[in-house]
């Protein structure tokens, strides 16, 4: 029996699911092309993945859920207050003292910089443990698998109809002063029995244009640059360039 290259790539990518433990948090650098194997020219997204530090493992018997919570790049600690300080390494304060005295355990730090970027990954049952103070590489992804990246998109501000939804404006005719983008009638007419003058949810008016958080599922990964700690993956992520995505495995197939 032949065994197709489908069949073998969605293989490997549950094989892979169930080796990862979580993700990694990253920059977005900018978009590029690449030829493969067959020289086909590829459109991709370069993503610096990492290193990303294990700040805080959530359990379920302390915090009600589980998750790893990660940091990407280093704060200097002039722009860093007590509390992100405190939150990567032990600082001596009265209510650590209180706690040791009453026997407490003080949680794990991870003994590193503040970071900039810090988010988390929920867990399950079958992912690989992680430690407070692991570093978490590119390593943990192959050429081929799928993962999700989400980000937040270009934030445009304040936009009207037109710009924001494509309206076609009103027409600039005899009798409209001033009033040719508008977005026009936004009630329901007076046939509409029991709303009349109500707006209806969902409309599309104007207002606040992007910076929404976006996940674009299933991009296809391919090429790893350990060295330089570089994720290709194929297609267009959300984000400026320099903006920050989490990378994550993707449970969708097909």
């Amino acid at each position: 029996m032949t065994v197709g290259s489908e069949w073998i790539e969605s293989h490997l990518d549950l094989c892979w699911v169930n080796a990862m433990p979580v993700g990694l948090l990253g920059r977005k650098v900018g978009m590029t092309q690449v030829y493969d194997q067959a020289g086909v020219i590829v459109p991709v997204t370069v993503i610096q993945a990492g290193p990303c530090t294990v700040l805080q493992v959530r359990t379920q018997a302390r915090d009600g859920y589980e998750a790893v919570q990660l940091g990407f790049g280093e704060k200097p600690r002039r722009l860093a207050t007590r509390a992100e300080r405190g939150h990567v390494a032990a600082i001596a304060s009265r209510r650590s003292k209180s706690r040791a005295a009453r026997g407490i355990a003080a949680v794990a730090k991870a003994d590193c910089e503040p970071a900039r970027f810090v988010r988390e990954f929920r867990t399950d049952a079958g992912d690989a443990p992680c430690e407070v103070g692991q570093k978490l590489t590119v390593e943990l992804f192959a050429e081929g698998v799928h993962v999700d990246v989400i980000g937040r998109n270009k934030g445009r501000g304040t936009a009207g109809v037109m710009k924001q939804h494509n309206f076609g404006g009103l027409p600039a005719s005899h009798g409209v002063k001033r009033h040719h983008r508008a977005s026009g009638s936004v009630g329901s007419h007076g046939c509409d029995r029991g709303h009349s003058g109500k707006i209806k949810k969902g409309k599309r008016m104007a207002g606040r244009w992007g910076n929404e958080r976006i996940t674009v599922r299933n991009l296809k990964v391919v090429r790893v640059d350990l060295e330089n700690n570089v994720l290709l993956v194929r297609g267009a992520i959300p984000g400026p360039n320099g903006g920050y995505v989490m990378v994550s495995k993707t449970n969708k197939r097909g």
